[in-house]
C-alpha cells in the first residue's frame, strides 16, 4: 500500500469509475444486496456532477484506480430530516456516499475513513439495511448508528454518524 494515492477525480476518468461501480455492484448482489444502487445508480451524470463539484475522489493504488467515494464537507440535505432517533451532534460535518471499490485494495472502507477525518472530525454515512458489508465496517470502526434517513424515492436508509474528539 505504499503505492496508494487517494486524490480528487477527474473527468477523463469517468468510464474507469463506472467499472468500479460495476464490481461493486456484482458485489453487492453475490451478497444479497439487490437494491440499493439498482442498474442505472450512480450512473454518468451523477458521476460528473460529483466531480465538478470537486466532491469526488479516486484511490489509486500501483497506478490504478482500485477505488472512488464522494465526499463533501457541508450540510446534506439527505439528513435534515432523521427518524427513530437523532444525530450525535449538530456540529459541521462531511459526507460520505458512493463508496465503490473494485476489490483490489484490502480496508477500502478504514482508508476512506481515515483520509476524510484528516478533513473533519465528524463524519455521517447512511447504507441499506441488506449492505452487511458496510454495516459491518460501521459498525467495527466505531460508527454510532443514529436512525433513519430517506433518500430518493423515499427509499429508507439506516444512518450513522462518527465523532472524533480533538
Amino acid at each position: 500500500m505504499d503505492n496508494l494515492v487517494i486524490r480528487k477525480a477527474r473527468i477523463d476518468e469517468i468510464q474507469e469509475i463506472l467499472e468500479i461501480f460495476e464490481a461493486a455492484k456484482s458485489y453487492m448482489y453475490q451478497c444479497g444486496n439487490l437494491t440499493q444502487w439498482g442498474k442505472e445508480y450512480p450512473g454518468y451524470y451523477l458521476i460528473k456532477e460529483d466531480i465538478d463539484r470537486d466532491c469526488f475522489y479516486v484511490g489509486i493504488n500501483n497506478g490504478k484506480i482500485s477505488f472512488v467515494f464522494y465526499f463533501y464537507i457541508g450540510e446534506d440535505p439527505t439528513y435534515d430530516i432523521i427518524d427513530y432517533g437523532s444525530w450525535v451532534n449538530d456540529l459541521p460535518y462531511g459526507t460520505i456516499h458512493r463508496i465503490a471499490s473494485n476489490g483490489t485494495t484490502k480496508n477500502v472502507f478504514k482508508i476512506v475513513v481515515d483520509y476524510c477525518l484528516t478533513l473533519i472530525n465528524n463524519i455521517r454515512i447512511d447504507t441499506h439495511e441488506n449492505n452487511h458489508t458496510m454495516l459491518n465496517n460501521l459498525k467495527k470502526y466505531g460508527f454510532k448508528q443514529c436512525g433513519i434517513i430517506y433518500v430518493r424515492d423515499h427509499m429508507e436508509r439506516i444512518a450513522f454518524q462518527y465523532y472524533q474528539e480533538n
